[in-house]
């Protein structure tokens, strides 16, 4: 189906390549295909304005794993976000996986696809296919894995990404897209004073090793609820114990859209440059994290230094630990056979 990729993650038959993409209102992204990464995304503030609103580097280089190790605008795989103790069971079979982030697994491991160079299959003005093979046992992930990643830049001003995946093995995937979204168009403030809507009336709790509890929980009367515009700095800092245990927002929200892309699940705005971005998807969770790693020891773009809460992270997805956890509502199993198929929109505007 797609062209393999040999040696992860960084195959010598896939060139290091740039691509800007353009719409005919002033949107415009360039991507890498190391990590299949958003390394820009110029959007018009409320006077016109071109502004960059994703953290990132001035050099394609530096996105390289052994210049520095970051989510930036990248493509997450296979699994986004934790799977505890670094296991999966499918069919009464247990895989292990590296674990990257304490005893947990995160975003597919050390070697996740965000440091993958990608195929380019094809690219026009506003139009970027890429793909990738990962093969049986990498990672230790089971099943030889077709995927593939379509970003578009739609007339109405939408950052618009498809994901596509197949297995000849029982396996799991849980793509999404890791930018980090400054949209005051400069690093150097910080989000706080970004507002922040999302519709969900529950949230996965996480113990201490960041993994969910199992429980739905309810975000009503706490620091959880963003059903109507709230400032994300207005009760990060609240005495509330998952907002200890996170320092900060790094949670993920059962949305209310239930997979109904037509209807946005969230929205952000920042009051400095009137810009708005809604968030559609297919996916049933959202990841916010609000850059609370960020300790000012990355410089990015433009010199900025990256700060605690520099940026917000809207992360698309199952549900954490979804293959150990069995909701019903975030199954992350695919089977050969099947296609795995995922979409998430982000719209711009201006205030």
């Amino acid at each position: 189906m797609f062209k393999s990729n040999k040696n992860p993650p960084l195959p010598m038959n896939n060139p290091l390549s740039l691509h800007t993409l353009r719409n005919p209102r002033g949107l415009r992204a360039t991507i890498t295909n190391l990590g299949g990464r958003v390394v820009s995304l110029f959007v018009p503030d409320k006077n016109g304005i071109l502004r960059d609103v994703v953290l990132g580097f001035e050099n394609v280089e530096d996105y390289l794993p052994e210049n520095h190790r970051s989510d930036f605008g990248a493509v997450i795989g296979r699994y986004a976000n934790r799977l505890s103790n670094g296991q999966i069971t499918i069919d009464g079979q247990t895989y292990q996986l590296p674990q990257n982030d304490g005893k947990n697994c995160l975003h597919g491991g050390p070697d996740g696809w965000q440091y993958w160079l990608f195929n380019v299959e094809s690219v026009s003005n506003h139009r970027l296919v890429l793909s990738l093979v990962s093969e049986d046992g990498e990672s230790g992930f089971p099943g030889n894995v077709c995927a593939r990643v379509t970003y578009m830049l739609t007339d109405d001003n939408a950052l618009d990404i498809q994901y596509e995946a197949v297995t000849d093995e029982p396996t799991v995937i849980n793509m999404t897209n890791h930018s980090y979204f400054n949209l005051n168009g400069d690093a150097s403030t910080d989000i706080l004073n970004h507002l922040l809507t999302i519709d969900a009336d529950r949230y996965t709790p996480i113990g201490e090793t960041f993994i969910p509890t199992g429980e739905l929980a309810s975000v009503e009367g706490t620091p959880m609820d963003f059903r109507q515009p709230k400032p994300i700095g207005c009760d990060i800092a609240a005495d509330f114990e998952q907002l200890r245990i996170g320092r900060g927002y790094d949670h993920n929200w059962v949305l209310n859209t239930k997979g109904d892309d037509t209807r946005p699940c969230a929205r952000l705005e920042s009051p400095v440059t009137g810009i708005a971005l809604e968030v559609y998807t297919t996916e049933p969770g959202m990841q916010v994290y609000t850059g609370n790693f960020l300790d000012g020891t990355v410089t990015g773009k433009y010199g900025n230094v990256y700060q605690q809460r520099a940026a917000v992270c809207l992360e698309t997805q199952k549900f954490p630990d979804s293959p150990n956890q069995h909701w019903p509502e975030s199954n992350a199993i695919l089977r050969p056979g099947e296609v795995y198929r995922s979409h998430t929109m982000f719209r711009f505007s201006k205030q």
